[in-house]
């Protein structure tokens, strides 16, 4: 049974491992609904993997997620785990560095086919949706473009649209902006901005400092899997206290 009061993504005691490597050791974090979390940290610290952990794209192998009330990570098998996974799937947006655009279908078909097939939703109404939402992002002029016709910041626009479409209740941001051409940058970031001022719940991987500082409401430093330090921006990334922190923030503002 879900509340207002329950957190929208709890995690305990996440832990991953491939093979002999543990990427996740024992991660918890706590995301109220309507909060952005931002992740920061050097190549291969975990941030990406613990993205794909909470939306079971890398099941972990210990510890529970929860969304919104609701164990993600339940001890199902067979058609009641795919059931239960796909439904889970559809609360939680879920943006990546490559666009995974559909490259046979329009910007307004890559919005609709999920409500349709997924959700029920009539074609009627979810193509009205559909240009809702390309209108906030900004590209109901590029309804019928296909993503071969569209820059990398359209196309990143258009994927944050799609996952949209679903309704989600969380999105999940995996350096959404890191594949782009700097001064395509700023028309993702303008949008995600746009997001954090409604209140959506947003896990961003980001390298970006500035950005991380501007929409962030809580901001976790990973490294070799652990969360090293943790807090609101103006402390983590303006007054570390960890050294390790320290020394990431001042590589990283320096390049």
């Amino acid at each position: 049974m879900t509340t207002q009061t329950q957190p929208m993504v709890l995690l305990k005691g996440i832990r991953k491992h491939f093979g002999s490597h543990e990427v996740l050791k024992g991660i918890d974090l706590t995301v109220e609904r309507g909060k952005i979390v931002s992740i920061i940290g050097p190549s291969g610290s975990g941030k990406s993997t613990l993205l794909r952990s909470i939306n079971m794209l890398e099941p972990p192998n210990a510890g529970e997620i929860w969304l919104n009330g609701e164990l993600v990570n339940q001890p199902l098998t067979g058609r009641a785990y795919e059931t239960h996974i796909n439904a889970v799937r559809q609360k939680m947006g879920k943006v990546f560095q490559q666009f995974n655009l559909f490259p046979h279908l329009t910007a307004l078909q890559n919005l609709t086919i999920g409500p349709i097939k997924l959700k029920g939703v009539s074609p009627a109404e979810a193509k009205v949706q559909a240009m809702e939402l390309l209108a906030k992002v900004g590209l109901a002029d590029k309804a019928d473009a296909y993503p071969a016709r569209l820059s990398g910041g359209q196309k990143q626009r258009v994927a944050i649209a799609r996952a949209l479409a679903m309704r989600p209740q969380v999105m999940l941001f995996d350096e959404a902006t890191s594949a782009l051409d700097p001064e395509l940058v700023d028309e993702v970031n303008l949008v995600m901005k746009q997001l954090a001022a409604e209140q959506m719940t947003m896990l961003i991987v980001t390298h970006e400092m500035n950005f991380a500082a501007e929409v962030s409401d809580w901001v976790l430093f990973m490294e070799d899997g652990l969360v090293v330090e943790q807090g609101p921006p103006e402390q983590v990334l303006k007054n570390p206290v960890m050294a390790r922190t320290q020394s990431f923030l001042r590589k990283h503002l320096a390049s």
